[in-house]
């Protein structure tokens, strides 16, 4: 029997399946796509929050507590995209620095023998 792809996955298994046995190595297929589907995720829960936030300040009619509740919301969106354009940024400068821009950081990978 042989694995078939998933076509949700972003990376191909390659040769980390033998004799139609997943190995340890196919870790980093799973990790990889892990991340593209978390970050896809992230991504569209804070479009929804700026969606939420701007329809609640636009039908607050001048009321104070909507329009604090839904500054907060928007400041909560502000903050989450930061914080995850932060983290790409900070991964992709240690990458430039201690890796020499070689974009390993991103691809994870098991040491074959």
């Amino acid at each position: 029997m042989v694995a078939l792809p998933v076509y949700a996955q972003v990376r191909e298994w390659g040769s980390c399946v033998v004799d139609g046995v997943p190995t340890l190595k196919c870790l980093e297929v799973i990790f990889g796509n892990i991340l593209f589907l978390s970050s896809a995720l992230i991504i569209l829960a804070l479009f929804i929050m700026f969606l939420v936030g701007s329809f609640s300040y636009l039908t607050s009619f001048g009321n104070p507590e909507k329009i604090k509740k839904a500054q907060g919301t928007l400041k909560y969106a502000i903050i989450g995209l930061v914080l995850f354009l932060s983290s790409y940024l900070i991964l992709k400068t240690i990458d430039f620095i201690f890796l020499g821009n070689q974009n390993l950081i991103f691809n994870f990978s098991l040491p074959g023998p």
